[in-house]
C-alpha cells in the first residue's frame, strides 16, 4: 500500500515537473517576442486574442504553482519512504524475534 502511494506520488511529481517545464519554456518563447505582438492563449480547440503580459503572467503563475507543489510532493514521498522503512524494520524486528512466525510466513502461498 505504501509503495503504491510512492509510486502515485512519482507520477504527480513528473507530471508537475512536465507542467513546470512547458511553462518555462513558453515563457522563454514570449520573452523574445515583442510587447505589440499579437499573442493567442489556446482554450480548448479555441484560440483567443490574449495580450502577452497576460499570458506572461499565467506561465509564470503555473511555474510557481508547480514548484510549489513539487516541493510538497517531495514532503510526502520523504514521509511515505520513511514510514515504509519504519514497517519494514518493524516487520523484520518482529520476524527475528519469532522464528515461527517466520517460517509459517515463508510457508505461505501468494494467490
Amino acid at each position: 500500500m505504501a509503495d503504491e502511494a510512492n509510486r502515485t506520488v512519482q507520477n504527480q511529481m513528473r507530471n508537475k515537473e512536465g507542467e513546470k517545464k512547458r511553462a518555462f519554456l513558453t515563457l522563454e518563447e514570449l520573452r523574445q517576442l515583442s510587447d505589440d505582438t499579437n499573442t493567442y492563449k489556446s482554450i480548448g480547440r479555441t484560440f483567443v486574442l490574449e495580450p502577452k503580459s497576460a499570458l506572461m503572467s499565467e506561465q509564470e503563475q503555473k511555474l510557481k504553482d508547480s514548484e510549489a507543489a513539487i516541493a510538497g510532493l517531495q514532503t510526502s514521498k520523504e514521509y511515505l519512504e520513511k514510514q515504509m522503512a519504519e514497517v519494514e524494520n518493524n516487520l523484520r524486528e518482529l520476524l527475528q524475534q519469532d522464528p515461527g512466525l517466520a517460517r509459517q510466513i515463508m510457508s505461505m502461498t501468494v494467490m
